[in-house]
């Protein structure tokens, strides 16, 4: 197939329309560069909203990734292999949980959480049969199964999708008055993004995890924290809630943890919680399989080995204030708000002044990827890899494009 145009008009002609591409093609990538189809070479800001952290074709993961499949690939968790325990061991030291339940999609280890959040609601606090409800934040973003969305509260994510699953309350992100209102007798479980994603990179106010955490104590209700893309070193910590010394009952993970080469996700939590799982209650026939196994260890391995949290942590702070900057340099007040924890950041941009989508495009002309969400924010995620003098390149792009814009 030659050039971008066939590529696009292929895609666009058998495949279903359920996302609104750029419209790059991209062929081949390493480190922190992607390629296209012609050959022109990009800066990537979002490393495919952090299943990427590691870098494009990271040489350590490649050869794991080929070194497992020349072996053994897939056989079900019917039987075992040599690859799954040490995994799950490494997931659990670094979560301090107590065992793992290895998926594929994030979306999956939700679903998993779901699941033993209601069995500890009936076999453990007592809650009557089919009567447990589980909290969720407003805004969040967990995937997009049906029993998923149809907790979420974007009108977009569940029109037409419906009828949904009950069970399920919600509370405004951050608030902690609002929690507290929405925990009852029958609640199980509070589950929330420590930071949110989706909805553009919001970071709750300082201390909300730990009370949190206390008023979870207080209720006797299981706390748990969807870290897909805010944990393994994104916001310069292992994990999200680190920032705030606390201890859930469970996390989910996923994204990173396939290294960018395949999913690989897990839910992982006490002992209280997962050893009401028996066989035959939940399972996946490609969950824990030992070709993800041996991706998913030397993804952990690599993180810690290259100090790629430490480096997101430091990388971080200067991508931060290099983006208030920009906001402080426009004459206009394009930019409403810069937030963001560790290489992990949204810029809020004003709808009336400014469109997203056409920042990202003008962007992409100038040869730097990133992603608009929910029409106003810009979200800055580079593999945590990333070179700081790519950074700042990337940095100054996107500022010389806001100042084009601040000119019209």
């Amino acid at each position: 197939m030659n050039g971008s145009a066939a590529v696009i008009g292929l895609e666009d002609r058998v495949g279903t329309r359920n996302y609104a591409p750029i419209d790059v093609v991209l062929q081949r990538g390493s480190g922190e560069w992607l390629y296209d189809i012609e050959g022109r070479r990009y800066l990537d800001l979002m490393s495919a909203y952090s299943a990427v952290s590691h870098g494009h074709c990271h040489p350590r993961l490649v050869a794991a990734l080929t070194a497992q499949a020349g072996r053994l690939a897939i056989v079900s968790r019917a039987f075992r292999t040599p690859q799954l325990g040490p995994f799950l061991e490494r997931v659990v030291q670094l979560t301090g949980m107590d065992r793992a339940l290895p998926a594929n999609g994030g979306v999956e280890s939700v679903e998993a959480a779901l699941k033993a959040a209601r069995r500890w609601g009936y076999r453990v606090k007592g809650i009557a049969a089919d009567q447990a409800n589980i909290v969720v934040a407003r805004g969040n973003f967990h995937g997009r199964t049906t029993a998923v969305v149809g907790f979420s509260s974007d009108d977009d994510y569940r029109a037409d999708f419906g009828p949904f699953a009950p069970g399920f309350r919600h509370f405004d992100f951050g608030d902690i008055d609002t929690l507290r209102a929405a925990i009852d007798a029958q609640t199980c479980a509070v589950l929330f993004e420590p930071i949110q994603g989706e909805a553009g990179i919001l970071v709750p106010p300082d201390g909300f995890l730990r009370a949190a955490r206390r008023l979870c104590d207080e209720r006797r209700v299981l706390l748990l924290l969807d870290e897909i893309q805010s944990g393994l070193g994104r916001t310069g910590r292992w994990f999200a809630y680190q920032h705030e010394d606390i201890r859930p009952d469970g996390v989910v993970l996923g994204k990173a943890l396939g290294g960018g080469l395949l999913p690989v996700s897990c839910f992982a939590a006490t002992h209280e919680v997962m050893d009401l799982f028996d066989p035959g209650s939940h399972g996946s026939t490609f969950g824990g399989n030992p070709l993800a196994a041996a991706v998913g260890l030397e993804a952990l391995q690599v993180l810690e080995d290259e100090g790629l949290v430490e480096r997101s942590a430091t990388l971080g702070r200067h991508m931060l204030e290099r983006l208030h900057a920009v906001r402080a340099g426009l004459r206009r007040p394009l930019i409403r708000e810069v937030r963001g924890r560790g290489l992990w950041a949204g810029v809020d941009l004003d709808p009336a002044l400014v469109r997203a989508r056409a920042v990202v495009e003008r962007m992409v002309e100038r040869g730097v990827l990133s992603k608009e969400t929910h029409g106003t924010v810009i979200r800055f995620a580079p593999p945590l890899v990333i070179a700081p003098e790519a950074l700042d390149w990337g940095i100054d792009v996107f500022a010389g494009v806001l100042r084009e814009f601040d000119a019209a």
